[in-house]
């Protein structure tokens, strides 16, 4: 037995299909994205995070986003332009560090501060090794050689 409301609602279902509403709607006759996949409690997260293009590092633990961080330290730092700008990077990633050692939650996970020298020198080296090669200027003209000749159209 239905309701007044299931009635009325059914009835402006049927309504809508007389005019056409439902004709031509995006994905009409394409399967259902997932259907053949076994049911997954978390499907609703992995869609939002692909849709959204949000990285999966995010759901970590801190610690562990700590971690991630100083293994890629070295790639981080190989972008920044100048010395000061290593040591602010490195200053602020501790700070984070310290801050998680001083109030640890999550998994125990051994995380120590980078040591900002160390930083500072795999920095030096990574940019001796991607400085372009410098090539010797072209020889000066023998003092023989005369200038080109410059005409204007005024002075002809």
């Amino acid at each position: 037995m239905t309701t007044a409301w299931e009635a009325a609602v059914e009835a402006q279902i049927r309504s809508a299909q007389e005019r056409g509403e439902f004709d031509n709607l995006p994905g009409a006759g394409k399967p259902i994205p997932g259907r053949d996949t076994p049911y997954d409690e978390g499907w609703w997260i992995r869609s939002f995070m692909e849709r959204e293009q949000i990285p999966s590092d995010l759901l970590l633990p801190t610690p562990l986003q700590l971690r991630r961080r100083i293994e890629q330290l070295p790639a981080e730092l190989r972008d920044l332009p100048t010395e000061d700008a290593v040591r602010s990077y490195v200053a602020t990633l501790n700070t984070e560090v310290v801050a998680w050692l001083r109030t640890p939650t999550g998994p125990r996970v051994v995380v120590r501060p980078v040591n900002v020298e160390e930083a500072v020198r795999g920095w030096r080296a990574d940019r001796e090794r991607a400085a372009p090669v410098v090539t010797t200027p072209e020889p000066p003209r023998a003092a023989s050689a005369r200038p080109r000749r410059r005409w204007r159209w005024w002075r002809r």
